[in-house]
Formats: structure tokens, sequence, C-alpha cells
């Protein structure tokens, strides 16, 4: 049995391929998934608890083997203290549930925890900036806070990368031609962007 474990930085950049992002509520689980370059984060589905037969972790397990899926991000649903909770360890059941289920099943993809304190508060405020209206996050609310939680693990395994080593940035504008011109150069001779 592999066990799931909370950290840090648990994606690793290095393996190619779609990461699935998991937020585990009481009555929905929102799902989130990345292309195979791992850039990007889109909203996937959301499935209705099962406390009883768990038919949300087999169709997770499901969703994983049909996308390709090598690494699965549960949030953490942890008190601001840090503290646990009821709902910390119902999402860490989850994530062993699916953890287990993949592993009988043959597949290779591990399932990791992140800290997921502020997604649901980030969630709300996305789908209204995106001009949802509030009746309309109940069915969309579940899916971002996946996203959410998706992109906050892309982005510290990126900063994890960046951080072993500098001339890394995994930013596609390292390629922008940075040279002036001389008509630039020449019409604005102290350098001023006017």
């Amino acid at each position: 049995m592999r066990e799931v474990q909370a950290s840090p930085q648990p994606l690793n950049l290095n393996l190619r391929g779609r990461r699935l992002g998991v937020d585990v509520g009481q009555v929905r689980v929102g799902v989130a998934l990345t292309d195979p370059d791992a850039i990007m984060a889109t909203p996937l589905t959301t499935l209705e608890r099962d406390l009883k037969k768990n038919f949300d972790v087999k169709i997770a397990a499901k969703l994983v083997a049909e996308h390709d899926v090598v690494e699965v991000v549960v949030g953490l649903p942890l008190a601001m203290s840090g503290e646990h909770t009821d709902s910390t360890r119902a999402a860490v059941n989850w994530a062993q549930r699916l953890s287990d289920r993949l592993e009988r099943n043959g597949h290779t993809a591990t399932v990791h925890m992140v800290d997921e304190r502020w997604t649901s508060v980030q969630s709300h405020r996305l789908l209204l900036e995106a001009g949802i209206s509030r009746r309309e996050h109940k069915t969309k609310v579940d899916q971002q806070a996946a996203v959410t939680i998706l992109e906050a693990a892309l982005a510290t395994a990126r900063r994890a990368v960046e951080d072993r080593d500098p001339s890394v940035t995994g930013r596609s504008d390292q390629n922008i031609d940075m040279t002036m011109d001389e008509s630039a150069s020449s019409a604005n001779p102290e350098g001023d962007l006017t």
C-alpha cells in the first residue's frame, strides 16, 4: 500500500504527463486536469460524494486511467491554524482510498496532498470575476477549487525547480528578443521609456 502524504513540493515536473487535481467536499468532489505538459489546469467534472460505496473514488480512478494521469493532487483542507479537522481526515481518507484503488488496478500515478486553505475563497472570487452568478457557483465552485489546487501545486513545483537551478525559469518569455533597433536607441539616448 502506497501511503499518501502531504508535501510542500509534491509534483515531479521532470515526469511528462497530465496531472489531476481534486477538491474533496462533503457533498461533491471537484476535478481538474492539466495538459500533458502540465502547463495549464482546466475544470474537468464534478462527482457526487458516495460515502457508502465509494463510486466517486472509482470514477476518479477511471479518470486517471482514461486521461493517462501521472500524478494526482488532492486538496488538504486544514483549519486556518494548521490543525486537522473532520474535513481534513475525510480528504486524507478519500486520497488514500484513491491511491489504494490505483495500486490495485496497476496504475503508477502517485497521489499527493497539498494545503488548500484559501481555495474556496479564491474560487468564488474567480467565478465572480468571470461573470458567473452566485446562483451558478454551486455547480462550478468545486471544479474551480480543483483548478486552484492544481495550479498552486504546479506553481510550487516550478518554484522548486527554479530554486535548484536559477537558469531554469519555466517561463516562455526567455526567448523574447530584448535588443532595441538603432532608431529607438538614438531617439532616446538616456534609455528612458517615454
